[in-house]
């Protein structure tokens, strides 16, 4: 039997794990597949809340996409390690930049306070992410 291979992971990463990154992750494995990339997107938290925003998962609902977790997930040194892109829309504990090139999203508004704008932000960098890959 062959062995499956592990798609190469682009790595997502907000502070509590439960808005921005989970948006991310859903829309860039939607546009990676319609676009038939090897890749797979994980969103995780440096400080990962209990639950993901509620309003995210409305959001995403609506926009007829589900979150890559249930709930928010912690990253691992192994992740870091492994990932093929770090994104991150929060300035990074020092521990996890010096294992990894981070790019820093951090002009995405809050979720909290509008969906919309926040998913338009994250919608325009991963365009340009998407042709860049």
């Amino acid at each position: 039997m062959k062995k499956m291979s592990q798609k190469p992971i682009i790595l997502f990463v907000c502070e509590h794990g439960a808005a921005k990154s989970i948006i991310a992750a859903a829309y860039f494995n939607k546009m990676a597949h319609e676009m038939g990339l090897d890749l797979q997107a994980l969103a995780r938290g440096t400080n990962p809340d209990d639950e993901l925003s509620q309003m995210t998962l409305t959001g995403l609902r609506e926009d007829g996409l589900i979150p890559t977790v249930s709930t928010p997930q912690k990253i691992s040194a192994n992740e870091i390690k492994t990932a093929r892109r770090l994104i991150s829309f929060c300035e990074l504990p020092e521990e996890y930049r010096q294992k990894a090139v981070v790019e820093l999203w951090e002009d995405v508004p809050l979720v909290s306070k509008n969906y919309e704008k926040a998913r338009d932000a994250i919608l325009s960098h991963l365009n340009h992410l998407m042709n860049n890959l």
